[in-house]
């Protein structure tokens, strides 16, 4: 009985491995650790954690893994076949494979007939016999035994002798499981599927998966095809990372299977965003918002018909529920909305708000004015939430803002420069003014009105700036230009952004910095 037969299709991660061949994805020692205890928690049936060959990371990575308690996933240790005309025991890399004592190996050879003699420069009888060799090896010495035929679409098509002689030859070796690589990214989802029914009708004794690329943006779709065509495993990495575009996405292709196939591959689904961000911060790499299921515009709603649709019927714009896969639903506020998005917005903020009322009505026009000088409330709900406090009578000023002024000053002796800003405002009927020192301006500004405001509302000290964006809105009007700046703020719980706009990038700044305090304090008093 095979390895895979308890469940429908059984998830193989190489993040670890494939992951990190991919532009800007990096991992460390401890980085590939804690994301290997965090797939394996999330229900991963295989974890592929590098090549034990190819460098010291991975050979020490194999050393710490043995320490992991992993309550469900079985690790693989990744490698090749041995080399033509070496006898497998004497191979070194298929030692250090040994060596890595890891339940499961994977190994990899060649499908296509032209890489055979023109990059391994050896014949077909002997590209079969270093397959079925290695295979038969690691049976012996215990191991559950996973054979990617490299290149298998292209050598299918070149050679479909060849390239199912190869496959033969891995499963007259033992193999678990043949997966069959679209190692350049270019076949076709029809084509995918009809070779993968060819295979398992004539190697119908051991089970198939699929390694998929993303070169042709069908890394899913060909996973998915390869499912319909009889595989039972799927290769892929978490939120796509790999070489060039990337492997098949598993935050992808693990939703699709289980709420659209109706497969259950893991126990809880709704953990999937929660993976995706994990993997993004660990490797410390921006989440992309548009990703499919987990991405934070995947149910985003801004057009106002759309919007009012949702509202009386979810599903009407959303082909799943977003809470399924751990995400949520959003709604946009901009020129674009009707009163549903305001509804919606005031709702999540605990604000009663009736529709057609004169307060609804004055908060969407005030929104569509200021979209119209450029502000953008799509990341900026703190400032959202202030306009609807201030529409409807739910704000309390708890500070009054006078005037302030900053200078920048270069000294030609070799001294650092010098960024100094000036505050001053009210807490009532009492006056502040203060000065400070900063790295930049907006950081000058920042430390001035903390130092304002501190005596008064000491609380402030737990808020922090995690983000700055600057953008040109008008650009034709070069240094004239209005400005559009986004700050992100945290009290460590939460975060919320709040923008400014400005012909004067500093008084932008000014706005999104205020509003990011003030937010804060209007929420902490409970306003």
């Amino acid at each position: 009985m095979s390895a895979l037969s308890d469940k429908p299709v059984r998830l193989y991660d190489t993040t670890l491995r494939d992951g990190t061949q991919g532009e800007g994805f990096q991992l460390s020692l401890l980085d590939k650790l804690r994301i290997a205890e965090r797939l394996d928690a999330f229900g991963i049936d295989y974890i592929e954690g590098g090549w034990p060959g190819s460098n010291p990371k991975d050979v020490e990575f194999f050393q710490e893994a043995k320490k992991l308690k992993l309550s469900h996933a079985k690790l693989a240790a990744f490698g090749s076949t041995r080399r033509a005309d070496t006898p497998v025991e004497q191979d070194p890399q298929v030692k250090l494979l040994l060596d890595a004592e890891t339940p499961v190996v994977t190994i990899f050879g060649k499908s296509w007939e032209m890489q055979v003699t023109e990059v391994l420069r050896t014949t077909p009888e002997e590209n079969r016999a270093m397959i079925r060799d290695t295979v038969a090896y690691l049976k012996q010495h215990g191991r559950e035994v996973v054979y990617d035929a490299e290149h298998f679409f292209d050598g299918y098509k070149d050679s479909p002798g060849h390239a199912l002689g190869s496959l033969q030859a891995a499963a007259e070796g033992g193999a678990d499981c043949l997966v069959l690589c679209d190692t350049n990214g270019g076949t076709l989802p029809e084509e995918v599927m009809e070779i993968c029914a060819i295979v398992r009708a004539r190697i119908p004794q051991v089970p198939v998966g699929i390694h998929t690329h993303n070169d042709c943006e069908l890394g899913v779709a060909n996973a998915v095809a390869a499912v319909r065509g009889g595989a039972v495993q799927v290769q892929g990495t978490i939120n796509g990372y790999g070489e060039r575009t990337g492997n098949c996405n598993l935050t992808s292709v693990i939703p699709i299977l289980q709420l659209k196939m109706d497969m259950e591959v893991v126990p809880d689904l709704t953990k999937l965003r929660e993976l995706s961000y994990f993997v993004d911060d660990v490797s410390n790499n921006p989440h992309f918002a548009r990703a499919a299921f987990v991405g934070r515009t995947a149910f985003a709603h801004k057009g106002g018909m759309h919007v009012n649709a949702v509202q009386k019927l979810a599903r009407s714009y959303e082909h799943i529920v977003p809470q399924a896969v751990g995400n949520e639903q959003n709604i946009l506020v901009s020129e674009l909305s009707g009163q549903s998005n305001i509804l919606i917005k005031a709702e999540q903020l605990g604000i009663p708000l009736d529709k057609g009322s004169a307060e609804a009505k004055a908060v969407l026009q005030k929104v569509k004015e200021l979209e119209n000088e450029g502000y953008s409330f799509e990341a900026a709900g703190g400032s959202l939430e202030l306009l609807i406090r201030r529409e409807l009578g739910r704000y309390e000023k708890t500070f009054d803002l006078k005037e302030f002024h900053t200078s920048f000053r270069q000294y030609r002796d070799g001294h650092d420069p010098v960024c100094e800003a000036t505050v001053k405002l009210y807490v009532g009927e009492v006056p502040k003014y203060t000065v400070a020192e900063g790295r930049g301006v907006v950081n000058a500004l920042d430390k001035a009105l903390r130092g304002a405001l501190e005596p008064f509302y000491p609380e402030i000290s737990e808020v922090s700036l995690v983000d700055y964006k600057v953008r040109i809105i008008d650009s034709h009007d070069a240094t004239a230009a209005k400005t559009r700046v986004l700050i992100v703020s945290t009290n460590g719980e939460e975060n919320w952004g709040t923008v400014g706009v400005s012909e004067n990038i500093i008084e932008a700044s000014w706005i999104a910095l205020v509003d990011g305090i003030d937010l804060f304090l209007q929420r902490h008093r409970g306003v």
